[in-house]
């Protein structure tokens, strides 16, 4: 007890703002089930570890710390009053009510297990020694009245406190919804019946039924009353809703007990209005006022039950629902190393797919995983952090997700795999932290809506490449795993002469689908090789879909391209038709190919193409390696330095009529001039198309750079503020003072677009800078541009390891599954977020992402990884 009291100072009262993160650790995926030795929140930073890891990056003068142990175990009730009933001959009963844990409802996991906690008070050194524990009941007022009150009240406050996982949860559900103030609180008639609630939180109760949780005050007449039921019919004895309608509606506003805490003179409470014109959670600016006219003192309150929004959030989480997978087959679930499921946070399957593919490959296995069975507690990216940082690390949130896929560290025994019922906690894997650390500063992954695959696997992507370049100037990119160059070839039809361009690095090849090839196969009656994603609404099953040959989106993609009036420099700058091709400079050791299965409808929305693609394992892209210029071709001259640049000259006019098109679908005038150049400047559709693509950009609505301007940017432009100059160095924390004055030039001072700027360019940062400052010399080949970074080449043969796929009308909502290819049996294993089994007919036909490798790579990992 004398080393609690020593260290009695350190600790702090959670509030309702403070970051508790008291349900896993902060490094890895142990939570309080995994071990007997739970997790440990540390009572100061309210940040949770495991005992190994409580001292991470802490200050070696601090000896000792002071924590709270929380350890639970899921055991299964016993029913005494069905334990000797046989009428239903040991079958479960089917429901007979549409709702969930309800009487003749559906069962949940609560009706068939129950969950024991345990605390205790731990004091430990930083040699890991326990130096003192003492238990601690959160209810036993008696046996917590030896410990320090300020302990108790820090004690109390975490295991109170919603935690970090309700509270990002919260963040994405509410993200498109402000809740409203009322209307009604300024003129709210108050009964002056003389009601003072007790300050006794033990005698409260509903005045209905009697039942002491999930209690809602009238702040007009001092009713107290049970909340209202949920949406599946669980929730509370609907008392309060009752009395408001019983008392005529004339008093709306009820505030829900227990989740009233103050803040300096900030009182927040879960408010509820049962207005008719309201009805719905609303904000009370008066509500202290109001609570104390009923006798409730708020200052030094806390919030001890969750709010309707986070139990909201809760029971949607923990709501169980099929997604579509093999109808009709009975699949093998497996486990282990590389056969960890992900738990779907809602609507978050497109996150789990990308990611279970991306961290099958062994050189993201070996950069942020673990090794099969190995300890994923010690990383090389956690060197260095703290707990209370880890949260908001990127490389230590990736290290924590490939580990737990990679390490089988939280496989799901074989004996216990095809068990029924809900999965042990102890085996699931929430990507709770990681989701929100990477989608927190994006405007559509930051919410709890399904969104599009492959725009988050390249977002994810160059977020990660920043952060990796951030912490080491010389590691290899993870992107440069898939990266490619395409070479374009522009031939002038005025008078023949030939342009070679060099595209930048791309990270995904996207196809699109010549539907005007399409043709419907015979189908065998007979045929077993059923698509595991079949089609669910009715009528569609025997429908005749049409299918496109994968060698025809190669040809579509391969094909020559018209241009409409390209400026031409060498012609002073007249415009002319020309034609343009494109082929591959290199092969990278992955190549992502995303089929376009999504088209324009009449009325502008995307629509999902009713196609079948017939794609091989083994594809050879050999005959699509770009050859660059030739014996005998006449090319376009380069510009003498100081004149316009390729870039910027050889522009092709933007159509009007298309431009007021795309605009018209709500996007913005830069954007739209953005996708027409690129496609030649008329093509609406194309245009389209390219939008889809590269709406994430981060230059996507800045505005285009005249040509003159585009020719002397970074050697003529004006002085910039040396403040922001400062304020990016220290906050980007890489780049010198003269690379960041460059860059703020080149933006017109704008600091988000110049920090863009830079890690773009990191790959060649002193070539960038000096080609802006026209220190760059003509080659005289033909080429405008080049390489900016060293990409990986090999032949150009693939194999296919990898797909995703997506059931629904559009990539932004229905579902996302994961197929990958093992490598020691060359057997498809589905990944549908927590569950894992033996593919047996994996969808070939209809993935909407393929991940092909390399063949000379098979076997050979590249060791710099």
């Amino acid at each position: 007890m004398e080393a609690i009291e020593i260290l009695a100072h350190r600790c702090r009262v959670a509030t309702p703002r403070d970051t508790v993160l008291h349900g896993e650790c902060a490094f890895t995926f142990h939570n309080p089930f995994s071990t007997k030795e739970g997790i440990i929140v540390n009572m100061n930073t309210f940040i949770g570890t495991i005992p190994e890891l409580a001292f991470a990056a802490a200050n070696p003068s601090q000896e000792r710390d002071i924590f709270l142990r929380i350890v639970k175990t899921r055991a299964e009730k016993k029913n005494d009053e069905n334990e000797n009933d046989n009428s239903n001959n040991g079958e479960d009963e089917l429901p007979t009510k549409l709702g969930i844990g309800v009487e003749g409802g559906f069962s949940t996991e609560n009706d068939k297990y129950e969950t024991v906690t345990k605390h205790s008070i731990v004091v430990m050194d930083n040699s890991k020694n326990i130096i003192a524990e003492v238990p601690f009941d959160v209810d036993d007022d008696d046996g917590t009245a030896k410990l320090p009150e300020i302990v108790v009240k820090s004690a109390k406050s975490i295991v109170h406190h919603v935690g970090l996982a309700i509270q990002q949860d919260l963040v994405a559900w509410q993200d498109d919804e402000e809740i409203p103030v009322s209307k009604y609180c300024n003129e709210l008639p108050f009964v002056d019946n003389g009601v003072k609630i007790s300050p006794d939180s033990k005698s409260w109760k509903c005045e209905k039924s009697g039942d002491t949780e999930n209690l809602w005050l009238n702040l007009s007449d001092g009713f107290i009353g049970g909340g209202r039921k949920n949406w599946d019919g669980s929730g509370g004895s609907n008392g309060a809703l009752d009395h408001f309608e019983e008392t005529g509606e004339q008093y709306p506003l009820v505030v829900k007990l227990r989740t009233i805490s103050t803040e300096g003179s900030v009182v927040s409470a879960d408010c509820y209005s049962y207005a008719k014109d309201e009805d719905g959670p609303v904000k009370i600016p008066n509500v202290g006022e109001l609570l104390r006219a009923r006798g409730i003192e708020v200052m030094g309150l806390q919030k001890t039950e969750k709010s309707t929004a986070e139990l909201e959030v809760e029971l949607n989480a923990n709501y169980a629902f099929d997604a579509i997978t093999e109808s009709g087959s009975k699949l093998i679930s497996v486990a282990g190393p590389g056969l960890q499921g992900l738990v779907n946070l809602g609507n978050t399957c497109y996150c789990n797919s990308a990611m279970q593919v991306l961290f099958a490959l062994p050189e993201t296995a070996n950069r942020y995983g673990t090794k099969p069975n190995g300890d994923v507690s010690h990383h090389r990216f956690f060197d260095g952090v703290s707990p209370s940082s880890a949260p908001n690390e990127l490389l230590v949130q990736t290290s924590k997700l490939a580990s737990a896929l990679t390490s089988g560290a939280y496989a799901i025994p074989e004996g216990e795999l095809e068990t029924e019922g809900p999965t042990d906690p102890k085996y699931r894997i929430a990507p709770r932290m990681f989701k929100h650390l990477i989608g927190k500063d994006h405007v559509d992954f930051r919410t709890g809506q399904q969104q599009d695959a492959v725009q988050f696997l390249q977002y994810f992507l160059e977020q990660i490449d920043r952060a990796e370049l951030k912490q080491d100037h010389n590691i290899i990119p993870t992107s440069n795993l898939f990266a490619f160059q395409t070479e374009s070839r522009i031939v002038c039809s005025a008078d023949q002469k030939i342009k070679y361009k060099d595209g930048a690095a791309e990270t995904m090849w996207s196809l699109r689908v010549p539907m005007e090839k399409a043709e419907v196969l015979p189908v065998n009656p007979e045929s077993k090789q059923e698509p595991e994603l079949k089609r669910q609404k009715q009528g569609e099953l025997n429908k005749e879909i049409p299918t496109v040959a994968f060698s025809q989106c190669l040809e579509s993609w391969s094909a020559e391209t018209a241009l409409e009036n390209f400026r031409w420099p060498h012609l002073q700058n007249a415009p002319h038709p020309a034609t343009e091709t494109s082929r591959f400079k290199n092969f990278p050791r992955y190549l992502w190919v995303q089929i376009q299965r999504y088209e324009l409808g009449p009325d502008w929305q995307p629509i999902k193409l009713e196609v079948n693609l017939d794609i091989p394992a083994t594809i050879d892209l050999a005959s699509y390696k770009a050859m660059g210029p030739q014996e005998g071709e006449s090319l376009v001259p380069e510009e003498e330095e100081g004149g316009l640049t390729s870039a910027a000259a050889s522009q092709p006019e933007i159509s009007e009529a298309a431009l007021g098109q795309l605009m018209d679908m709500g996007f913005t005038m830069n954007g739209c001039k953005r996708a027409l150049m690129a496609v030649g400047g008329s093509d609406s559709e194309a245009a389209m198309n390219w939008i889809f693509e590269h709406n994430m950009d981060p230059d996507f609505n800045d505005p285009l750079p005249e040509p003159s301007a585009a020719a002397s940017s970074g050697s003529n432009g004006g002085d910039v503020d040396d403040t922001v100059v400062m304020s990016l160095v220290e906050n980007l924390g890489m780049f010198t003072i003269d690379q960041v004055r460059v860059a703020l030039k080149e933006t017109n001072g704008a600091a988000d677009r110049a920090a863009d700027w830079l890690f773009s360019h990191m790959d060649d940062l002193d070539g960038a800078i000096a080609k802006l400052q026209g220190k760059c010399t003509p080659n005289g080949t033909g080429h405008s541009g080049g390489p900016k970074v060293e990409l990986e080449d090999g032949e150009g043969k693939y194999n296919m390891i990898g797909m995703i796929s997506h059931i629904g009308k559009n990539t932004g909502s229905g579902h996302y599954v994961a197929h990958i290819k093992r490598k020691e049996d060359g057997k498809w294993v589905i990944f549908n977020d927590e569950k894992v089994a033996l593919s047996e007919n994996p969808p070939i036909q209809h993935a909407y992402l393929y991940l092909f490798q390399r063949t000379d790579a098979i076997g050979s990992p590249n060791p710099r990884y």
